[in-house]
């Protein structure tokens, strides 16, 4: 057999699974690995978000290849040594624990290993695509014929969008073309710029509110000042959750500019896009169906397992004008679709949307709509917990909330958010440290779902304590 030259002669298992049989081994290695994660997670309560100890096995692949039983040996300690998401205390970042139907589609989504590149190399997967996107963007409000493509990540999804946004403008070899974000916009845009070769003064910031949201008075004056310049801005960025506080741009005023200037309107909605699928927290992002592109994250709320991001546009036929560079080694899709590979810069992409769409499923609309209405919740509960006396905070309308200590220099806030992260870490709740408009804070992201009251009781009485009187 074929598969018994790459065979390590010590083991029964087969590089390889059987096209003809049932592989008994290959069934009981999965198992075996499916619970050493189960016993993983179980033991996410006690060992706290981030390992105590992290020993690595050999790297270089030996001459003869591991059993079945080293292999597994070999991924526990990689697993022991790995970030805990499921522990109650992980309240750092954006990357909550992932939902039990996403991990089994992530596996599956393995063992097909379709690829989407194009229809024939995954016949159901690139139909469930295009259907999700276009179930998406519905939900959120675009016209028809909007619609998207998967990507791995926001980053990539955002800068797609630019792509887009400047082949629509006619401006694909104007290296001085303007884009305008927020001055809190995530950092992918500096390097979506970049890799497309504008200049370094092309991405211009707009100055914000003290809420954390795009001026609209200093907008409408800077993009003025562009076109008095002789300089075209191609794209307009609006963030829907900021990275630090959560905030949100007045996306709908936005629109409406972007609409009367014949502007591109992009809405990165990395962070808080998904919050326009519940009925009971869409008005958070009013105006948002104005958009022509739309970055959305399900990983970061919902639990789809990484990584899952959708860039959406309200004219499909913009992905294909911009990406499609025709496939002469691939048959041509069936009916009038374009392959998976000429909407987007990624050719081969793994059947990513099966985890999102598997896990949307076991969710159904009452458990995404209580996913997120619960992380707001448990954001409000741990404000109204914390001494605002003591405290400066920033948050916004969604689950992210950064807070340092009142009447301290910048200095001093800084050993503060240094010295309190450790005690954190100590008594096993994790933050971040993010450095906002000149000054460290402390974050916490509450889109745990094993979050409970008592541990952000006990969170907020820690950091109480570390501004002392």
């Amino acid at each position: 057999m074929a598969g018994n030259r790459y065979r390590n002669p010590a083991s029964s298992l087969e590089p390889f699974a059987s096209p003809n049989h049932l592989d008994i081994e290959l069934q009981k290695f999965l198992q075996d690995a499916c619970s050493l994660l189960c016993e993983w997670l179980a033991k996410a309560g006690q060992t706290g978000p981030l390992p105590s100890l992290s020993v690595l096995p050999e790297v270089a692949p030996l001459f003869e290849g591991l059993s079945s039983e080293s292999l597994l040996e070999d991924l526990s300690l990689i697993m022991e040594g790995s970030y805990q998401p499921s522990h109650p205390g992980s309240l750092a970042h954006l990357d909550p624990p992932p939902l039990t139907g996403s991990v089994v589609a992530d596996l599956i989504c393995a063992g097909l290993n379709n690829n989407l590149l194009a229809e024939e190399l995954s016949p159901s997967l690139s139909r469930l695509e295009r259907l999700l996107c276009k179930w998406f963007a519905e939900r959120i409000g675009m016209p028809a014929g909007a619609g998207g493509v998967a990507a791995s990540g926001g980053s990539l999804s955002n800068l797609m969008a630019l792509v887009v946004a400047r082949n629509s403008a006619g401006l694909q070899h104007d290296s001085k073309a303007v884009v305008l974000v927020s001055k809190d916009a995530h950092v992918c845009f500096a390097k979506a710029t970049r890799v497309m070769g504008l200049q370094p003064d092309s991405l211009e910031d707009v100055v914000t509110n003290e809420e954390g949201q795009i001026s609209l008075k200093f907008l409408e004056e800077q993009l003025e000042r562009i076109r008095a310049e002789g300089r075209k801005c191609f794209a307009l960025v609006a963030t829907a959750g900021t990275t630090v506080r959560g905030a949100i741009d007045p996306l709908k005023e936005i629109g409406e500019l972007c609409e009367r200037k014949n502007l591109w309107f992009h809405v990165d909605g990395a962070i808080g896009g998904v919050f326009a699928l519940s009925n009971k927290t869409k008005n958070l992002l009013r105006g948002i169906a104005f958009a022509n592109s739309i970055t959305l994250n399900p990983q970061k709320l919902l639990g789809i397992t990484k990584t899952s991001s959708l860039l959406l546009v309200a004219n499909q036929s913009n992905l294909v004008s911009t990406f499609a560079t025709g496939l002469p080694y691939i048959e041509p899709s069936w009916g009038d679709h374009v392959h998976g590979g000429e909407m987007g810069l990624q050719g081969t992409r793994p059947a990513e949307i099966l985890k999102l769409w598997l896990g949307l499923r076991q969710l159904g609309q009452k458990g995404i709509e209580q996913l997120l209405e619960e992380a707001i919740q448990r954001r409000n509960y741990f404000e109204k917990k914390l001494d605002l006396t003591k405290l400066q905070v920033i948050s916004g309308p969604l689950h992210i909330i950064s807070f340092t200590p009142r009447n301290v220099d910048n200095h001093q806030s800084a050993k503060w958010s240094i010295a309190t992260k450790q005690k954190l870490l100590d008594q096993k709740f994790m933050l971040s440290r993010p450095f906002h408009n000149d000054r460290y804070y402390l974050k916490a992201v509450m889109g745990n779902p094993h979050t409970q009251k008592i541990h952000l009781d006990k969170l907020a009485n820690l950091i109480n304590q570390s501004v002392g009187c």
